[in-house]
C-alpha cells in the first residue's frame, strides 16, 4: 500500500514543474518498463501488480491505487519512475533531427520513435518544444525514448556551430525531395512547428531547401508523418 507522501509524489510528476524540481519522470505500461529496465537510463523505482519483470525489487500495488495514478484510459500492470538522461552535446554523426517549436506531445513522441526505426540516434529540439518527458510524449515514443539522445538547445546556437554541414530544411517550395539525394554523412534535417512551420530566424542556415510533393488535395501534411518521408528518403540514398 502506497503512502500518503508516496502518492503526492507520483501525481506530481504529471506536472512539468515537479518533473524538472525531482529530475524524475513517469513510465507506464509492461513493454515500456520493460524498455527500461533494459535501457542505461536510472531506474528509481517499479510498482506493479504484479511482480513478473525483471528487477530486483517492485513495490506491490493495487489495481485501485495503480489507475489512481495512472494517465493511462486503461492502465496496464506496471508504472516506473526513472531519472531524466542528462545529454548535454550532440555532434551530428549520419542525421541529425532538428525540431523548431513542436507543441504536440504526439507528434514529437512519433518523431522519436520514427528516429529510432530509421537508425537515428540524435533528435536536437528548440526550447520552446514539448517537454521530452510529458507523460504523452514518454507513451507516444513506445520505447524510443530509450534509445535516441534528445537535447534541448538554442538552435542558432546550434546550426552556426555546425554551419558546414549539409542542413536541410523541410519547406513549401522546396526542391522535391523524390528528385534530390539527403546526404548521408553530417547532416542536418530541419522540421519545423505544426502551423508556422520553420522559424524565421533559421531560414538562412538552410542549404538545401526541400519538399514533399502534393498529389491530392489535402491541406497539409501532418509534422511526424513528413518526418518518416524525408527520414526514409535519407535511408534510401544511402
Amino acid at each position: 500500500m502506497l503512502s500518503i507522501n508516496q502518492k503526492k509524489y507520483l501525481n506530481s510528476l504529471k506536472q512539468k514543474k515537479y518533473r524538472n524540481q525531482y529530475s524524475s519522470f513517469i513510465v507506464e505500461g509492461e513493454k515500456m518498463v520493460n524498455e527500461l529496465v533494459a535501457s542505461d537510463f536510472e531506474i528509481e523505482s517499479i510498482y506493479g501488480i504484479e511482480d513478473l519483470i525483471s528487477y530486483p525489487s517492485i513495490i506491490e500495488i493495487s489495481e485501485k491505487e495503480l489507475a489512481s495514478l495512472s494517465l493511462l484510459k486503461t492502465p496496464n500492470k506496471y508504472l516506473a519512475v526513472a531519472k531524466q538522461k542528462k545529454v548535454h552535446n550532440i555532434v551530428p554523426n549520419g542525421l541529425t533531427i532538428v525540431l523548431d517549436n513542436i507543441q504536440d506531445p504526439g507528434n514529437l513522441g512519433t518523431i522519436i520513435r520514427i528516429a529510432d526505426w530509421f537508425g537515428i540516434s540524435s533528435i536536437v529540439c528548440s526550447p520552446t518544444c514539448v517537454d521530452l518527458y510529458n507523460p504523452k510524449v514518454v507513451q507516444a515514443t513506445m520505447g524510443s525514448l530509450f534509445r535516441v539522445d534528445v537535447v534541448y538547445s538554442d538552435l542558432k546556437l546550434f546550426l552556426t556551430e555546425n554551419k558546414d554541414s549539409n542542413i536541410y530544411g523541410a519547406l513549401l517550395g522546396g526542391d522535391n525531395v523524390y528528385q534530390t539525394t539527403i546526404q548521408k554523412d553530417d547532416a542536418i534535417l530541419i522540421m519545423g512547428n505544426e502551423s508556422k512551420g520553420i522559424s524565421a530566424e533559421l531560414i538562412p542556415f538552410i542549404n538545401h531547401k526541400i519538399a514533399i510533393p502534393q498529389f491530392g488535395g489535402a491541406e497539409s501534411l501532418n509534422v511526424a508523418i513528413a518526418t518518416a518521408i524525408l527520414c526514409s528518403e535519407y535511408r534510401r540514398g544511402i
